[in-house]
């Protein structure tokens, strides 16, 4: 009983702490459940935490219904990502290759959607990697994103 307790409370923990690192911009349904909500397509933004000046934009699946209400339905590993700049780039703390800049979880605890960033300094490019991971087995379904460092003029 007390390990049911723990695994909801660190589930609920995780799920409120990756839900403040991203801002739903819209969603749109895509089945309609009778009991709870309807499956949809959710578009959220996410700024990157250690570059001012970078926004990512993910869509995601997230299911309804009774299971989806009560965060029980495993979600799928589909994801499209597009990253922008959207000011003047500001390294606000150490960048670290393939660092993982949002995360969100996709089950009650194995699986979850990570998004991670690179450097092309040849390119002087960011890159962004969404892909979903799991205990056991891992998706080879990702995205990528890239961000062109741009000179910024003042508006």
């Amino acid at each position: 009983m007390k390990t049911n307790i723990v695994v909801t409370t660190v589930f609920c923990c995780v799920m409120i702490a990756s839900a403040s690192q991203a801002e739903e911009v819209g969603s749109v349904d895509t089945e309609f459940k009778w009991l709870g909500p309807d499956h949809k397509i959710v578009v959220e933004a996410f700024d990157d935490p250690k570059i001012e000046g970078i926004t990512c934009y993910l869509s995601r699946s997230k299911k309804g219904g009774l299971k989806g209400m009560v965060g029980l339905a495993e979600e799928t590993s589909d994801a499209s990502l597009a990253c922008r700049q959207v000011g003047p780039i500001r390294l606000v703390g150490e960048v670290k290759e393939g660092e993982k800049v949002f995360s969100e979880s996709r089950s009650l605890i194995f699986k979850s959607l990570q998004v991670v960033r690179f450097f092309d300094k040849k390119r002087q490019t960011y890159i962004y990697l969404a892909y979903s991971d799991r205990v056991i087995e891992g998706s080879p379904q990702n995205a990528i994103s890239t961000v062109p460092i741009q000179s910024w003029a003042s508006r």
